[in-house]
């Protein structure tokens, strides 16, 4: 039940602001269900691939180096979170769910949280509740912007990812050092 928690508070969290939740809400008026439809598969697949693959990747890796891969992946997502969304609202000239599904995807594979979804579906022994939680977490994200729409940027998304940024670089930095047998 822990590898679903962290998985879906990884996620939740991670996508709360990002390009992929901006990218709904913005488009959430002119696509109406159709985006959200899309975001859902597309959270459902990634997270489910890259708890695939940090499953794949486990089995080559002794248990300190996955804790280490948890830990770098903290610090990724942290210098992720620290980075400013700067995107200009997008003009969607084909109306299309399934393009948004593909730039979705594209936006995902290589983001924070599905980052740490690989890497905690590397370091837990039930990758398969990883990818549940990770897909749980980051579809109600995204149903949160779809929801919101518009009104989504009114809110501190900036501040609250610097204040996640900050938690994450703690918590890598803790586990790196742990994982050293530093602290």
């Amino acid at each position: 039940m822990s590898s679903f928690l962290f998985g879906f508070a990884a996620a939740l969290l991670l996508t709360i602001g990002a390009r992929d939740q901006l990218l709904v809400a913005r488009l959430s008026q002119h696509l109406g269900a159709g985006i959200l439809l899309a975001a859902l598969l597309a959270a459902v697949f990634t997270a489910g691939l890259m708890a695939l693959a940090g499953d794949t990747i486990a089995q080559l890796l002794p248990v300190a180096a996955r804790q280490m891969l948890v830990a770098i992946a903290l610090l990724v997502a942290a210098a992720e979170l620290f980075w400013p969304t700067r995107e200009k609202r997008p003009k969607e000239p084909t109306r299309s769910p399934f393009a948004a599904f593909v730039v979705l995807m594209a936006r995902q594979w290589g983001d924070a949280a599905r980052f740490l979804l690989f890497a905690l579906a590397a370091a837990t022994a039930l990758p398969e509740y990883v990818a549940l939680g990770g897909a749980a977490g980051a579809a109600l994200a995204l149903a949160g912007g779809w929801a919101l729409g518009d009104q989504l940027e009114a809110l501190p998304l900036r501040g609250f990812r610097l204040a996640m940024g900050a938690m994450v670089l703690i918590g890598g930095l803790l586990l790196g050092l742990g994982a050293r047998g530093l602290i």
